[in-house]
């Protein structure tokens, strides 16, 4: 049947080549002390941390998708409000991810890290073929990306208890449309470490 609880295994993690990954972090901003933007995010950030330690240490790219909204043009901000300023402290990367010059950042102005930006253009380059996905909101920037990425015929891994909502809908139904829509397989940070680290 359609929509079943087995298109969490479309993706085999044992037959990923972990040579063609990388790790998407999407959205995962705070202020210059570390705080996040909502603490309620905290936990996915810790989380987070995790992955792009094991990432950089295996030598699989980091790559940060990070909001740099144009004040007074871009539509996002009318719907909610000013934030994500590019340019600003909030529209960083967040000190907790201890972001380092060998990543890769990537700004945009709406929710998918690939519309009319060079994300593509660099997975490709970086000779991609799998994607390993956390950040925020669920159900807003992530879920948009992960489409585009599948879209764009990526392997989709979500890392769940990475990834966190706090503006619409509901966590466990963000995943779980991401894991039936976008044949995403959803891992906790465990399961991601060991794949990163193979």
């Amino acid at each position: 049947m359609l929509g079943d609880e087995n298109n969490n295994d479309l993706i085999d993690l044992t037959s990923i080549d972990r040579a063609k990954c990388a790790l998407l972090v999407i959205d995962e901003l705070g202020d210059p002390a570390g705080t996040p933007l909502e603490p309620v995010l905290l936990p996915a950030i810790q989380q987070t941390a995790k992955l792009t330690k094991a990432a950089r240490a295996a030598g699989m790219p980091v790559i940060f998708t990070n909001d740099a909204h144009l004040p007074g043009i871009d539509r996002e901000l009318a719907l909610w409000g000013a934030h994500g300023i590019a340019g600003t402290p909030e529209a960083q990367t967040s000190p907790l991810l201890d972001p380092q010059p060998s990543d890769y950042v990537v700004e945009k102005r709406r929710y998918s890290g690939f519309f009319q930006t060079g994300l593509l253009l660099l997975l490709n380059e970086l000779d991609v073929d799998t994607l390993i996905c956390c950040g925020m909101d669920t159900n807003i920037c992530v879920k948009h990306t992960v489409a585009d990425a599948y879209f764009n015929n990526f392997n989709i891994v979500v890392v769940g208890d990475a990834t966190a909502t706090f503006l619409v809908g509901n966590q466990e139904e963000g995943l779980e449309y991401m894991k039936v829509c976008y044949a995403a397989k959803v891992v906790d940070t465990n399961e991601a470490v060991k794949l990163i680290e193979g």
